[in-house]
């Protein structure tokens, strides 16, 4: 006779009908998935704050949570102890390679209007860069900022860019070595001038500039006291500016400038509607889109500032007040 069959065995194995036991299986499932899930919060946790530690002992070169590490990691040492920012504005793209014939009309690059440029006129671009140089010389806190972008359908470079390309070759610095000039490629106009040049001092510094020294034709000096300064509410005692301008009669030119760029800029301060910002698209020919809303988080705000009411001024938080009172401090 076959033997009875035994009721519950599966694969030789005798399954437990205790309750005791079900329950406590039950149990210890649930506690292996809840030991499971703390772990991986723990690690999570863990891995943040290691995360934190490095980004508040080893800040990013531009205080930007968007920064690639990859990226800053490029980056060369910054020259944090510099304090005066000399701002050159650009006017046209110097496109040669010898500077003794800087003074030739074909080895510049301008604007439709600027096409009749004698000699006296082109010399006055190199007198703003080698006097720039002397202050840079003579101030070992200070980063000269040659600022400008490509403004020409016809050249492959920028204002900026030419500019310090021309100082180097003309040797107005002491050595070939000299690391406290830089370009700024992205202006477009003499606001632009102002803003991004203290942008790229932040980032060839890692901070804001304490003093501003302009150094530009003698005719735009009201437009950029009276008007630009004032519009990103930098500090009046310390702003500079050193005018320059065209030997002889400029009263055609003073004339240009008060109906094309001063009143322009008293009837939209930031120069980003009709008539300015249409000067702005004209002028941006390579289509370049400014870094400095990456680089520079604490300006966004004021960098993308348009308000309707074409001359309300921008009343958010800006770097340079705080950084302002701690050098003030320090002087003390």
């Amino acid at each position: 006779m076959l033997p009875a069959p035994v009721v519950g065995r599966k694969h030789g194995f005798r399954r437990s009908t205790s309750p005791y036991l079900s329950l406590s299986g039950n149990l210890l499932a649930r506690s292996r998935a809840t030991n499971l899930a703390v772990l991986g919060l723990a690690f999570i946790a863990g891995l943040s704050l290691l995360l934190n530690l490095q980004l508040y002992y080893f800040p990013s070169a531009h205080d930007s949570p968007n920064s690639s590490l990859s990226l800053l990691a490029s980056l060369p040492k910054l020259q944090d102890n510099l304090e005066h920012l000399i701002v050159v504005p650009g006017h046209a793209i110097w496109l040669g390679r010898d500077p003794s014939l800087r003074a030739e009309p074909s080895e510049w690059a301008f604007q439709s209007y600027q096409a009749s440029q004698d000699s006296s006129r082109l010399d006055v671009f190199f007198q703003h860069i080698a006097h720039a140089a002397r202050i840079a010389v003579q101030d070992e806190k200070s980063l000269v900022v040659f600022s400008g972008g490509q403004t020409q359908r016809s050249a492959t470079t920028t204002e900026g860019e030419s500019y310090l390309r021309l100082a180097l070759a003309a040797g107005v610095f002491p050595s070939t070595g000299f690391s406290r000039a830089t370009s700024e490629d992205f202006a477009l106009d003499s606001f632009q001038n102002l803003l991004f040049s203290i942008a790229r001092f932040n980032e060839v510094t890692g901070h804001y500039p304490s003093k501003i020294t302009v150094v530009g034709y003698e005719m735009k000096r009201a437009r950029f006291l009276e008007l630009h300064r004032p519009a990103i509410r930098w500090p009046e005692a310390r702003f500079e500016y050193i005018g320059i301008d065209i030997p002889g009669d400029n009263s055609v030119a003073r004339q240009g400038e008060r109906e094309n760029g001063y009143l322009p800029y008293v009837a939209d301060l930031y120069g980003c509607h009709s008539f300015l910002a249409n000067k702005r698209r004209q002028r941006n020919y390579s289509a370049r889109y400014p870094p400095y809303y990456l680089s520079n988080p604490r300006l966004a705000a004021l960098l993308m500032w348009c308000p309707p009411d074409h001359t309300a001024m921008f009343t958010g938080s800006l770097p340079w007040s705080a950084e302002h009172a701690t050098h003030l401090q320090r002087e003390k």
